[in-house]
């Protein structure tokens, strides 16, 4: 339930920013819908989340 909660706490922040930006990747400066900016960096911290999850979880047999 929590989860779901917070998924779309993150989707209505993500859609009521749809304006564009730069942003910065090391060297090249890209213009890019902040929306997606922010759906590509949830979705790293999703990933980032479980892996890190699943491998606390199996070293504590």
């Amino acid at each position: 339930m929590t989860l779901l909660v917070v998924a779309a706490l993150v989707l209505i922040f993500i859609f009521e920013n749809t304006g564009r930006t730069r942003i910065r990747l090391l060297i090249p400066e890209v213009t890019m819908p902040l929306w997606l900016a922010l759906l590509a960096v949830a979705l790293l911290g999703g990933l980032c989340g479980y892996l890190f999850r699943g491998r606390s979880r199996s070293g504590r047999r």
